[in-house]
């Protein structure tokens, strides 16, 4: 077996214009057309990079890193399947055997009660994440914010639970993507009170700087969950870019503002949602949705039939 570096030039012509196909592994000389080389391996990586940077991040073997899992991935897993390389079921001593291979294994992956503690708070924060439907990136960023508070020692005295659950709400408001405190309630095992509570001190104490939630992040969720097209949340974002411009969403719950817009835009494009639909999807109250709306319809000047 020859490898893609063992051939220089043809041997036929001398040409060293030699190309490399790396479907049906053959070396062919540019020039003349000769084969040069067939069946040959190639033990490069399976991956391609195009500068040095890729190729430096790219050079591994295994999983990538993740902040999610409490060694970050880096240790191994055994399977909880009994079956051998071919699939085929294994013995019952060697049943036993994996059995008390796996109780090992998890033993020295969290091997004392800081890891013990680490791997139950990422696990809590993959949960509700699930819960939420909130993307990967989401929960990367909430297990590094935790990973964070432990290691300025920020956790002592308070719960994991709500230290997790702050993280999270923090996570998604920085990835552009939030979701309300009563939302994150719903999922965790903590108040609204305690979230609220725990938020506070981490953002302080990790210095966050976070903006005011902008009503523009909640209409492509709140415009899914009421079955609303693209052309509706079009219509509605450049409403809510319009009253943004004109200082007229200050003071104003950005899910209010987010849903009276939205309210607006169903009607206007003819894919009109109740006022008590709209209110249910974003949390908040019918008479906040009418206020809102009835302050953009008059500052705007939009002329809406219901």
């Amino acid at each position: 077996m020859l490898s893609a570096e063992d051939t220089k030039k043809c041997p036929i012509c001398g040409s060293v214009k030699l190309i490399y196909d790396p479907e049906r592994g053959e070396i062919v000389c540019a020039s003349c057309g000769y084969v040069v080389a067939q069946n040959i391996i190639d033990s490069g990586p399976e991956w391609r990079a195009f500068d040095a940077d890729q190729k430096a991040k790219r050079v591994r073997v295994g999983a990538p890193m993740t902040m999610m899992i409490h060694d970050k991935g880096l240790s191994s897993t055994i399977d909880w399947k009994n079956k051998d390389i071919h699939g085929n079921d294994i013995s019952g001593t060697m049943r036993a055997k994996m059995y008390r291979l796996r109780k090992w294994q998890r033993r020295i992956r969290v091997s004392d009660a800081t890891e013990r503690n680490l791997a139950f708070a990422l696990s809590e924060l993959d949960r509700m994440a699930s819960q939420l439907g909130l993307p990967r990136n989401v929960k990367e960023m909430a297990a590094a914010l935790y990973r964070k508070a432990v290691m300025e020692k920020l956790i002592r005295g308070r719960s994991i639970e709500g230290v997790t659950s702050a993280c999270l709400y923090a996570a998604c408001r920085m990835a552009k993507v939030p979701r309300t405190l009563d939302e994150i309630e719903e999922v965790a095992r903590v108040d609204k009170k305690e979230i609220g509570r725990s938020y506070r001190f981490i953002a302080r104490e990790l210095h966050l700087r976070l903006t005011p939630t902008n009503p523009i992040d909640y209409v492509n969720r709140f415009a899914d969950q009421l079955g609303l097209s693209e052309r509706t949340k079009n219509r509605a974002v450049k409403i809510l870019q319009k009253a943004i411009k004109l200082g007229l969403t200050s003071g104003r719950g950005p899910m209010g503002v987010a849903a009276a817009t939205l309210y607006i835009a169903s009607v206007l494009e003819g894919e009109k949602r109740t006022q008590r639909e709209v209110a249910e999807v974003a949390h908040v109250t019918e008479v906040t949705v009418r206020n809102r709306y009835k302050e953009l319809v008059e500052k705007l000047n939009i002329k809406l039939t219901i």
